[in-house]
């Protein structure tokens, strides 16, 4: 068994590496030659778990190689983003640029799937296009889309032991990509059909902004009612039929910070649930950014000086190096253009970064006059405290 999959980032080499360490040879396809050359030489680009360990093993195997084109297989997976435009509609370029890549290489019998996040018809879609350039091919080869269902920091357990949603453009579709699943996944393998599947993951997704977006809106009234928030959210759950969520300051990433526009910008009237969601998780980053200024103006009325600040993480959830749609990484921008202040910015999970100066975690809390908590990493939870310092904690870490 043979397969090519488009798209080596952050679910894109990790599931490559899975399907290689159970014996399929991959040729994992990137458009970065950096990434290629990286994964060449058995090393990673990204920060996760145990991932460098399984990439170094079935490069040396020579079940793994990356390359800047595809080449002739028996399966062929499309795992590239899917960002929005500036009106929040769903950009499927990459996945149709990834298409029509592995398109001169498709035959007879091939498997081809969609696993990036896509709105409601990407699917369908694709094989039109591919019927329409290879139309030999209509009827004699197997097309299905399957979401990722992973945890950034816990991908490979996850890839192996979640349950997946298979939608095939027909039953055989369907049967074909799990049977190729079947190699790797332990999890159940729940098969539908495409349109089911890709409204599964955006379903999925919302339901968890919707969720998020109670905890954040509770933790604005609490802050106005001088109540602490984590407390409350503690007690509540004792109900039991009761699971709130911990709030933080927004919502990043690629998945939940995103979909749930997919919806939105398809279906306007009929979303209105988790219209209002989203645009409370995007304003909880403003808010955190507005009680950050606040801060500084009284910092600098009180003590006749400008303060330091430090801002304690950039990436959008704890303990990876993702800072994609990152509400830290925003409010951190904001904070530095907006803010009469020395402003240190730390990032323990990358080395450097091309926009912001970055300082060691510990150097930076003992020169702050502020310091801002936007990610609950590891490294913060037990820093001691200081109490002559101003403490805006948005994640959790004192609580």
């Amino acid at each position: 068994m043979k397969a090519v999959f488009m798209g080596l980032g952050y679910i894109g080499l990790p599931t490559a590496a899975a399907a290689a360490g159970k014996g399929i040879t991959v040729t994992g396809v990137d458009v970065s030659s950096k990434v290629v050359d990286t994964i060449n030489q058995g090393k990673i680009h990204i920060v996760e778990p145990d991932l460098d360990r399984l990439v170094k093993a079935v490069v040396e195997k020579g079940s793994l190689k990356a390359a800047l084109q595809p080449e002739e297989a028996d399966a062929f997976f499309i795992v590239v983003p899917t960002p929005f435009k500036q009106n929040h509609r769903a950009d499927i370029s990459y996945v149709e640029s990834a298409t029509r890549m592995v398109i001169p290489y498709l035959q007879e019998g091939n498997l081809f799937v969609i696993e990036s996040t896509s709105p409601v018809l990407t699917t369908e879609k694709m094989t039109d296009i591919i019927f329409k350039e290879r139309p030999e091919l209509k009827n004699k080869i197997y097309i299905a889309y399957c979401p990722e269902r992973v945890l950034p920091g816990n991908v490979l357990y996850e890839l192996e032991h979640n349950d997946r949603v298979i939608g095939g453009i027909n039953p055989e579709s369907s049967d074909k990509a799990a049977a190729f699943y079947g190699q790797f996944v332990q999890g159940t393998l729940h098969k539908t059909n495409a349109r089911t599947a890709e409204m599964c993951k955006l379903t999925e997704n919302a339901s968890r902004d919707a969720q998020i977006a109670f905890a954040n809106e509770l933790s604005m009234i609490c802050d106005k009612s001088d109540i602490n928030v984590w407390d409350l959210i503690e007690l509540a759950n004792k109900h039991p039929r009761v699971k709130i969520l911990q709030p933080g300051c927004g919502v990043g990433g690629h998945c939940i910070a995103v979909d749930p526009w997919f919806i939105v910008s398809d279906f306007p009237e009929q979303a209105q649930i988790i219209k209002r969601a989203r645009e409370t998780n995007d304003y909880k980053a403003d808010w955190c950014a507005n009680r950050v200024l606040d801060a500084c103006r009284q910092f600098s009325h009180d003590n006749d000086k400008e303060p330091v600040i430090a801002c304690m993480g950039l990436a959008f959830k704890p303990d990876i190096d993702d800072l994609r749609e990152s509400p830290a990484k925003y409010i951190t921008s904001r904070i530095i253009s907006e803010a009469n202040a020395e402003v240190l910015v730390v990032e323990p999970n990358i080395k450097s970064h091309k926009t912001f100066n970055l300082v060691p975690y510990q150097e930076a809390y003992d020169k702050a006059d502020i310091v801002v908590w936007l990610v609950k990493h590891k490294e913060f939870i037990h820093m001691a405290i200081d109490n002559s310092k101003t403490e805006l904690d948005f994640c959790g870490i004192r609580k």
